[in-house]
């Protein structure tokens, strides 16, 4: 029971972070031109129409069964660049607009989380865990996103500010993006596993900053306590 209470306080943030980081993608592209992702229906908070089966679900529970980090993707969002009013600076916008949705949310469950800090009962306690969860997972999640490394958003937003002879150079590292970027999550566990070498490179960057973050939101716009 334990178990699936946790399990519980962690779905709710994880498919409102997922979800509400695509509709914004497809939001701002719509804005800026592209109603691609619009006619396909992305612009919803239905998160059945984000969720990959492969990305979202088997994947990450399969890594988390294996005693490995939990990594995932979501169905990405379909973009004509070609058609925004300015591709190579709206494609930082549209870029951006998943990790900044996601800032924004981490700043809404904090507020919410102070209609809570006092409740005695189960509900309460409850909404005070999952609101705390959703704050660390949707900083989490709008760090990662921002490494610089095409196809995460972070490399998308590298490419629209790079001089254009860099930036088609750039915009090539897609291809190998996914294998380098699963291979920075996974290696670390394996050399440490093989030889007890602990090289995190992932963890060493992204979780300080997210814990910055952290700690700025709680202190900015927690008021009770």
């Amino acid at each position: 029971m334990d178990a699936v209470y946790e399990v519980s306080t962690w779905v709710v943030p994880i498919l409102l972070a997922i979800t509400l980081h695509e509709a914004a993608h497809a939001w701002m592209a719509y804005r800026l031109g592209d109603d691609t992702a619009q006619r396909l229906g992305r612009i919803t908070l239905n998160p059945f129409k984000h969720i990959d089966p492969v990305g979202t679900v088997a994947m990450p529970a399969l890594l988390i069964m294996s005693g490995l980090p939990p990594f995932g993707y979501a169905k990405p969002v379909p973009v004509r660049f070609d058609r925004l009013v300015d591709p190579k600076r709206d494609m930082v916008w549209v870029a951006a607009a998943g990790p900044g949705a996601n800032i924004i949310m981490a700043v809404g469950a904090a507020l919410m989380l102070n209609l809570f800090a006092y409740s005695q009962g189960a509900i309460g306690e409850w909404m005070s865990i999952m609101l705390g969860n959703m704050i660390g997972i949707n900083l989490i999640l709008a760090v990662f996103n921002m490494i610089p490394l095409p196809p995460l958003d972070g490399g998308r937003v590298a490419t629209g500010l790079l001089p254009m002879p860099l930036a088609t150079k750039f915009a090539q590292l897609e291809r190998f993006g996914f294998l380098i970027i699963f291979g920075l999550i996974l290696l670390p566990y394996l050399l440490r596993n093989l030889i007890g070498i602990d090289i995190n490179i992932i963890g060493m960057t992204i979780l300080p900053v997210a814990q910055f973050l952290y700690d700025h939101v709680i202190s900015l716009f927690i008021f009770v306590g």
